[in-house]
């Protein structure tokens, strides 16, 4: 009866009591111990309010709802299904929602949409892909910084590819601790070529010196991921290298000269497709022409054996040395010895003094820099001491 008396009052009512007492309709139905009858006359009404024309009656039925398991299945993915003001309490909290629906939802929803569902503090790795995939960019800001999301490797790597041109998405995803090393290293690239274009385009540098600056930097910040990475992520890291072109001949010798010897020896089993024992053994025989054939099925160039052989004999007498300021750098010492070497060889190809020459440049600089660094730390820390013997 009562709800009988509802339903032809609400017809005639204004919209915002149409709203509260939709509200308190919603409630009755979640918490009060209803009979069967007036269950079934609620939710009649319910189904009947889905059609009015304010949207603040379906909103106080969607804010009632949202969060309830115990809501009309079929309410709820009506609400779902309406404008956003009346759909986001839903799309956001209700775990009615399968995620088949969510799937959907994105494919087919607007940003607002798509951010909703970004928030959820259930979303699983198949809705997070669809994301990724046709997300927006707040919708992408949103997933990544979502610390419930569970996103799989190439959900990331989508992200980037679509989205890794925006600042706000690279901020967020460096900040992550546990993003993985190829994905992070895709959004250095992204970064890398972003800011070429803007030098490039004011004309401060040439392309072609753009271009070389951008790779010596991608270089360096593929062998100190390769430095920080575990167990299979530096493996997944040399076939993301691989794949997009940047396992070169340099990338290799730079990330020998700078003592990362197992960036140098997985790098070589990608590329030769033997066995990890395999290129060990042959790297390490004191046979140069064990090396040389194992650099020749890697396909690198032959003008570059003279240096990795040089560079192999300089780590057997120097040792090893890890990273220098928190990075792993070339080593001056090595470098300037695979340097001599090399100066000395009449048979050296120019390219790969050129190349030499770059990294001894560099290592000297970064050598200068992070001896300046220290002198100025040890400044700092004996200022104090000297305060107080003054005082």
């Amino acid at each position: 009866m009562i709800v009988r008396q509802f339903i032809s009052w609400v017809r005639t009512a204004p919209a915002g009591e149409r709203a509260e007492a939709t509200r308190s309709l919603a409630r009755a139905w979640l918490i009060s111990n209803l009979s069967e009858d007036d269950r079934a006359a609620a939710e009649g009404a319910l189904l009947m309010l889905l059609d009015d024309p304010s949207p603040l009656v379906r909103q106080a039925m969607a804010e009632v709802f949202a969060g309830s398991a115990e809501a009309p299945a079929p309410i709820v993915r009506a609400l779902s299904l309406d404008q956003p003001s009346v759909a986001l309490p839903i799309l956001e909290h209700s775990p009615l929602l399968i995620d088949a629906d969510m799937v959907d939802l994105v494919a087919t929803g607007n940003s607002e949409a798509q951010c909703a569902i970004a928030r959820r503090t259930d979303l699983p790795a198949s809705v997070c892909a669809a994301i990724a995939e046709v997300g927006s960019p707040a919708a992408a800001l949103e997933l990544i910084e979502n610390p419930h999301a569970v996103l799989a490797p190439f959900s990331w790597d989508r992200i980037v590819e679509r989205h890794g041109h925006l600042a706000a998405i690279r901020e967020s995803m460096l900040a992550l601790d546990d993003l993985p090393p190829a994905t992070r290293l895709a959004l250095i690239e992204k970064l890398s070529g972003t800011l070429a274009q803007f030098v490039v385009a004011r004309r401060w540098l040439s392309s072609d010196r753009a271009e070389r600056i951008v790779v010596e930097a991608r270089d360096r910040s593929a062998i100190n991921l390769a430095t920080r990475s575990r167990g299979d992520e530096t493996g997944q890291l040399v076939a993301h290298l691989r794949a997009t072109g940047q396992l070169t001949a340099g990338l290799i010798l730079r990330a020998l000269l700078s003592g990362n010897l197992e960036l140098f020896d997985r790098a070589l089993v990608e590329l030769s497709g033997l066995p990890s024992q395999r290129v060990a053994a042959l790297l390490y025989d004191r046979g140069g022409a064990s090396l040389d054939a194992l650099l020749t099925r890697a396909g690198l160039p032959a003008s570059t054996f003279p240096a990795f052989r040089a560079a192999l004999d300089a780590t057997n007498e120097i040792g090893f040395v890890g990273m220098v300021d928190g990075a792993a750098r070339l080593r001056r010492r090595m470098v300037e010895r695979v340097l001599t070497r090399c100066e000395a060889d009449p048979d050296v190809s120019e390219p790969l003094l050129i190349l030499l020459r770059r990294f001894a440049t560099e290592s000297a600089r970064e050598e200068a820099r992070v001896f300046c660094d220290q002198l100025v730390a040890d400044v700092v820390d004996i200022a104090p001491e000297h305060q107080r013997i003054a005082a």
